[in-house]
């Protein structure tokens, strides 16, 4: 279940960059927030994934 979790994290983290580089092309800033939110997700996410693997070893 972790690494489902984690390679979710990944991912959001991933599309966000994707979708923020994309705004910052087209001028759209809407998309850029965007994308900076999705990887601000994926980041918790795995900083949350993390937090529990230190506290399972």
């Amino acid at each position: 279940m972790a690494k489902d979790q984690k390679a979710k994290g990944k991912k959001e983290q991933a599309k966000g960059k994707a979708k923020e580089a994309a705004g910052r092309a087209v001028g759209n800033e809407s998309m850029t927030a965007k994308g900076k939110g999705e990887q601000a997700k994926g980041d918790a996410r795995q900083a949350k994934e993390k937090a529990k693997d230190v506290f399972k070893h």
